[in-house]
C-alpha cells in the first residue's frame, strides 16, 4: 500500500514521538508486534498474519510441527486414533509447506 510508516502507526493506534520507529521495528522483525498490532496489521493489508510476519511465522511453525511429531511418537496408556491422526497430521504439515 501506499502508506507512510505514520499513517500506518495512526491505523494501529500507535501514540507517542516514536509510532514511526515502532512500524519501523515491526517490519524489519526487530520488534514482536503485540497480538492488537498483529491483527491490525492484518486489517490494514489484508494478508493474513503468517505472511505479513513470515520471518516469525516459519521457526514458530517449525518448532510446534517438530513438538507435535515428538508427541505423535509418545505412547500413551489408551491409544486415541482421532488424536494419533491429529498430531501426525499437524507433525508432516511443516514438511509438506516447506517442500
Amino acid at each position: 500500500m501506499a502508506l507512510s510508516q505514520e499513517e500506518v502507526a495512526f491505523l494501529l493506534g500507535m501514540k507517542g514521538m516514536d509510532k514511526q520507529n515502532k512500524v519501523s521495528r515491526d517490519e524489519s522483525y526487530s520488534r514482536v508486534p503485540t497480538l492488537e498490532s498483529a491483527l491490525a496489521y492484518e486489517a490494514i493489508y489484508g494478508k493474513p498474519i503468517r505472511e505479513l510476519f513470515a520471518g516469525l511465522y516459519e521457526p514458530i511453525a517449525q518448532e510446534v510441527f517438530s513438538r507435535a511429531k515428538i508427541l505423535s511418537y509418545k505412547n500413551s496408556d489408551t491409544p486415541d486414533s482421532k488424536r494419533q491422526k491429529a498430531l501426525s497430521e499437524l507433525a508432516f504439515r511443516y514438511s509438506k509447506s516447506a517442500a
